[in-house]
C-alpha cells in the first residue's frame, strides 16, 4: 500500500475530510489530496506531522519497516514493557502467550 493510500484509510478511519486533516498537521489541503493522489510525496516534516496527527510511527505512514504494523500507543507499550521488572514481564508475556494460542485455535478451528 503506498503512503496516498494509507493516508487515505487513515483520515476515513478518523471521520476527516481533507480540510480536517490539514488543520490537524498544519500541511495545506491541496497538498494532502496531492498526497493522496500520488501526485506529491510528502517531505519527512510533513510526513511526520500526518504522522503524529493520526498518532502512528513514520514507518505505519509509509508502510515500511519493523514497526509499520503498529500504532504509537502499542510501541510506546512495548517500550514501557521493557522497562518492568523481570517477573512482571513473564508474567504478562505468559498471559499475551496464552490468549494468541487460543485466538490460533479458534483461528485453526474456524478454518475446518
Amino acid at each position: 500500500m503506498n503512503t496516498g493510500n494509507i493516508i487515505i484509510t487513515l483520515r476515513k478511519d478518523k471521520g476527516w475530510s481533507q480540510t480536517d486533516l490539514s488543520k490537524q498537521c498544519g500541511v495545506s489541503r491541496e497538498m494532502v489530496g496531492k498526497y493522496e493522489r500520488g501526485e506529491a510525496v510528502p517531505s519527512i516534516e510533513a510526513a511526520k506531522k500526518i504522522a503524529d496527527a493520526f498518532g502512528v510511527s513514520l514507518d505505519y505512514l509509509v508502510g515500511e519497516g519493523i514497526n509499520a504494523h503498529f500504532d504509537k500507543k502499542t510501541l510506546q507499550r512495548i517500550q514501557e514493557l521493557e522497562l518492568l521488572e523481570e517477573d512482571k514481564k513473564k508474567t504478562l508475556f505468559d498471559l499475551m502467550d496464552t490468549y494468541i494460542r487460543d485466538a490460533k485455535t479458534r483461528q485453526a478451528y474456524a478454518a475446518q
